[in-house]
Order: structure tokens, then sequence, then C-alpha cells
């Protein structure tokens, strides 16, 4: 991963890695990566995030603040800031 949005490891352990992940300013991307673990994302706001698929097609995923989702490991994507405005989620993979 070599994008523009900021992580913070919180823990990181032999069961849990946690991190947050912050996106200062529109178009702020996560960089290219796989899912190696199982995982959850708890956004920390409301907002939009913007997905780039490995098939090259972009989707928009609407989230709502404290609202979690899970996704099994092996995803692999690009995640983008598609608002106006700083965004951040927290991510719990699950080792």
């Amino acid at each position: 991963m070599t994008g523009t949005a900021k992580p913070s490891v919180f823990i990181n352990n032999e069961r849990v890695c946690v991190t947050e992940w912050r996106f200062e300013a529109k178009g702020d991307d996560t960089g290219w990566h796989k899912h190696g673990y199982d995982y959850v994302v708890v956004p920390m706001g409301d907002g939009v995030l913007e997905i780039d698929g490995p098939d090259g097609v972009r989707t928009t995923a609407e989230l709502k603040n404290g609202v979690p989702y899970y996704r099994e490991a092996g995803v692999e994507h690009n995640v983008i800031n598609g608002n106006d405005f700083e965004f951040a989620f927290v991510e719990i993979e699950i080792k």
C-alpha cells in the first residue's frame, strides 16, 4: 500500500490488528491492497467512499457513523475518499 490516506495502528498482536485510516482530503486513497484476513470496518462519520476493484469498476459505498460492515479475506481494492471533507474509519483485521 502506498496511498495518501494515513494509517494509525492502535493494536497489532497475534489475534487482531486495529488501524484507523484517515483521509484528509477528497481523493486521498489507501493504495491498492489485498486483505489477508477477514475484517470489520467501523466508520467514524457519515460519508462516501469510492472503491476501485481489480476489474476496473469503481463503486460507491455510503457509510454511516458507527455502523460496521464485515468482509472476508481476499478482497482486493483501492479505497478513495469521495467526500469534500476529512473522513476516517477503523479497520479491525481478525488474524
